[in-house]
């Protein structure tokens, strides 16, 4: 009864949703791509069986790369089917179908309506379903019931913060944990907020994102940057969120580092303009990384105002501040950064990668400040005392190589639901 009201509700609200993809069109015209998809209406299918995997956007898409690798891997004669929600998380797939030509197709998965999820599936006639992270959709996750298909959720978070959002849903969102045929948790304290909220059958795999190995030629480019800028130091505010550069630049301009190079690199690309915008109106001197020319000597600020090269900054950046932790946006990825060698400095926010932030921090990878003077401040002492970021830079390192494995772990309950597939 509770998924007939929500779903009745989501129909009385398309109205609603339309008008607000039309509203993000105005930034980002792929919005109005693949319409049809969103209801459930596909071009032909590949022929071969499918494994699905269903990663939202960007961040999704790069912790599913490792896994993505091994299924193709594991089961040669099968194909993938990538959905996605976003035009970012799209392009960000579409990498994996150059990487494995022939063997990857790519779609939107439509809006949880009954009608939709039913033809996404019926199309398709997926073997397994693997949703990243808390990708929970009762309606999607019923149809797939009916119709016997394993789905698992994958490199599953639930913070502290979400949990009590969804437990005023739980006779919405308990049904739909509970018809899972697994879920692979990120950490111990994941895993015991999604069993109170209605999960069975969960483990712990880890986090995807520690296998996510950055590219070499990224790395490369990184080293490349870094020669052209000589020994100039590099401070990195990455994937930040609305509001929080203006605090950035802000306390950037009050400090008194000699030849501070700021790079600044927006976590959306529609707000690339925006940014650009706020750098102007403190007269600071930029430029945009899209011109394709290095910044200057009497450049101050770098707008990273590019997509997947955000391997490449962190190899050429002494220090970086990631973004979403200054404001309660819940602090993005961190990982990336470990993985490359680059210390981090974290604000307050790190709700969506707690364990992965306080464990940086206590081995020494990462450093806690509390907004975005404090970040400024701890940028300048570390920048001055050479040997500390050395070894916040060598435990970085240590750090991202000793949390491998989710893959693997992750890979056996896959093999599992194949296995439950075929018994079927």
């Amino acid at each position: 009864m509770t998924r007939l009201i929500y779903s009745t509700l989501f129909y009385l609200a398309m109205p609603l949703v339309w008008l607000r993809l039309l509203w993000r069109a105005r930034r980002q015209p792929e919005y109005l791509q693949h319409l049809g998809e969103r209801h459930g209406y596909y071009p032909p299918a590949s022929p071969a069986p499918l494994l699905w995997v269903h990663a939202v956007s960007v961040g999704e898409t790069r912790a599913a790369e490792p896994l993505i690798a091994a299924l193709l891997e594991q089961y040669p004669e099968h194909g993938l089917l990538l959905t996605h929600m976003t035009p970012t998380g799209r392009a960000t797939g579409g990498e994996l179908l150059a990487r494995y030509p022939g063997r990857v197709t790519q779609a939107y998965l439509p809006y949880d309506l009954p009608g939709a999820c039913g033809r996404f599936l019926d199309h398709f006639k997926p073997r397994v379903g693997l949703l990243m992270e808390t990708e929970l959709w009762p309606n999607v996750i019923a149809a797939a019931a009916r119709r016997r298909l394993p789905v698992a959720l994958i490199n599953a978070r639930l913070s502290a913060r979400s949990l009590r959002g969804y437990a005023r849903l739980k006779s919405l969102i308990g049904p739909a944990l509970a018809s899972l045929s697994g879920v692979a948790a990120q950490t111990a304290a994941d895993a015991e907020r999604l069993r109170q909220l209605g999960a069975v059958d969960v483990s712990v795999c880890g986090n995807l994102k520690f296998d996510v190995a950055p590219a070499p030629e990224k790395l490369q480019q990184g080293a490349l940057w870094r020669q052209a800028l000589g020994a100039r130091p590099v401070w990195l505010a990455a994937s930040t969120r609305e509001g929080e550069e203006a605090l950035i630049l802000d306390a950037f301009s009050g400090l008194d580092v000699p030849e501070l190079l700021l790079l600044l690199v927006p976590r959306h690309p529609q707000r690339f303009a925006e940014v650009a915008a706020l750098i102007d109106e403190r007269r600071l001197p930029f430029c945009r990384r899209s011109d394709g020319t290095l910044p200057s000597g009497s450049t101050r600020v770098w707008l990273g105002d590019s997509m997947g090269e955000m391997a490449a900054y962190y190899a050429l950046a002494d220090l970086a501040l990631v973004g979403g932790t200054l404001l309660p946006f819940g602090g993005q990825n961190l990982i990336e950064a470990a993985a490359c060698g680059c210390p981090v400095v974290l604000g307050p926010h790190s709700f969506n990668f707690a364990q992965a932030s306080e464990d940086a921090i206590a081995c020494g990878a990462a450093r806690r400040v509390s907004d975005a003077v404090a970040a400024a401040a701890a940028t300048r002492d570390l920048l001055n005392d050479r040997q500390r970021l050395l070894v916040m830079r060598a435990a970085a390192t240590t750090f991202s190589q000793a949390h491998r494995g989710a893959t693997l772990r992750s890979m056996q309950l896959v093999q599992r639901l194949m296995a439950l597939r075929k018994g079927r």
